[in-house]
């Protein structure tokens, strides 16, 4: 059963950061967007999601015989989008089409998301805890990350055409196929919980609490992702070490799981929790300090940072679903919010960030100003530090309720 967890893991992680990696550059590179028009359409289906997420969150509870057809619709969805996005991109109306292509991948992602994280109690419940649950589920998802983040060059050093985008669509849409083949057994484990959900049930189990700081943690690492290659090719001078900084720093995220899994099993999850947060911080302060060209200092910087990140994909989810499970409350519209707190941090990065920077008069891969430098660094480094603090006073006030291992 781990493996097809983390097989469906890994189809789910190429929707989430390496999207987002590759957006900035694939739309204004390959489709001529600019970057304020990117970070309006990233914001507009932010406001779609927030209809949408928990609607499908309550069609997860309210049907929940049907979860292995809403499983085949994720991964269909998804593996339409992608050919949609990177593969079939027409000559006109392309910012039309690239809009469309982003509502069926994230709609897609939506709800095989939810479907995904409400069923972690009830794995669970058949022989792992949550945090090994958790454990196995993240390193899928490490692992979809170094994949997708790294597949465009991957594919061209093997012959793909262009920048490698248009079979980089096909290589995703084959991925989600074979998750959809795998994961069958995973959607017959019937829920543990079918009481159903209300705000009062959400501050009182304390997952209030932990879906608020899931997002106020989750803005540091989605502005990193939306700046990296922005910061690594015009800040550093470094553009031909872009891929192997990215494998770097999900290569630590990945490795880090184990580590974290048996620290929140022996010193508690919370605590583990703000030890990673305050890694974080540490490289996120190097970061600024660090002058153009300096490779061996920013792979420092990838190697903590992915260590922390590694925290935050198996500790957060594992206690938001224990917060759930011992409360009996049904998963699937308490993780309809979780997606759309996630979602809503990346696309906040994105929408907020992006015109930001282009007003300071920064302008991706062309020659930018001391002040226009010095906006990028505020914005990929100083700023999520000062987010990163916040999300600490958040966990503090955390109750010191621990999930089973």
């Amino acid at each position: 059963m781990n493996w097809r967890v983390s097989t469906y893991a890994l189809m789910l992680a190429a929707a989430g950061l390496p999207l987002y990696i590759h957006l900035p550059r694939y739309a204004t590179g390959e489709l001529g967007m600019s970057l304020a028009t990117l970070g309006v359409i990233l914001a507009g289906i932010r406001v779609m999601d927030f209809a949408q997420d928990p609607a499908i969150g309550w069609l997860v509870d309210r049907y929940p015989r049907q979860k292995p057809a809403f499983a085949t619709l994720a991964a269909l969805g998804m593996a339409l989008g992608f050919v949609m996005l990177y593969t079939l991109r027409p000559e006109t109306g392309s910012t039309v089409w690239f809009t469309a292509a982003l509502v069926v991948v994230f709609t897609a992602y939506s709800l095989g998301t939810i479907l995904f994280y409400g069923q972690s109690a009830a794995l669970a419940a058949q022989g792992n805890g949550l945090i090994s649950l958790a454990g196995y589920r993240e390193a899928g998802t490490l692992a979809g990350i170094i994949i997708a983040a790294s597949a465009p060059a991957a594919l061209v050093a093997l012959g793909a055409s262009g920048s490698g985008y248009g079979a980089f669509g096909i290589l995703l849409a084959t991925i989600c196929l074979v998750a959809l083949w795998s994961s069958r057994p995973l959607w017959r484990v019937p829920s543990a919980s079918d009481a159903p959900l209300t705000l009062s049930d959400l501050r009182s189990s304390g997952a209030l609490g932990l879906l608020a700081l899931a997002f106020v943690n989750a803005l540091p690492v989605a502005i990193t992702s939306t700046l990296f290659l922005f910061f690594v090719e015009d800040r550093l001078l470094l553009p031909e070490f872009a891929g192997p900084f990215l494998i770097l720093f999900f290569l630590a995220a990945g490795l880090s799981v184990p580590v974290w899994t048996r620290a929140a099993a022996r010193y508690g999850a919370t605590r583990s929790l703000i030890f990673a947060m305050c890694l974080a911080i540490l490289a996120f302060v190097g970061a600024t300090l660090l002058p153009a060209g300096a490779a061996f200092g920013f792979a420092l910087i990838c190697i903590g940072s992915g260590a922390a990140l590694g925290a935050d994909m198996v500790i957060l989810p594992a206690l938001f679903a224990g917060a759930l499970d011992r409360a009996g409350l049904q998963a699937g519209r308490a993780f309809g919010l979780w997606s759309f707190a996630a979602k809503l941090a990346l696309a906040s990065a994105a929408a907020l960030l992006l015109p930001l920077l282009e007003v300071s008069g920064y302008r991706p891969g062309e020659t930018n100003s001391a002040a226009a430098l010095t906006a990028l660094t505020l914005a990929y480094a100083v700023l999520p530090c000062v987010i990163k603090c916040a999300a600490i006073v958040l966990a503090l006030q955390l109750p010191r309720e621990e999930v089973h291992a």
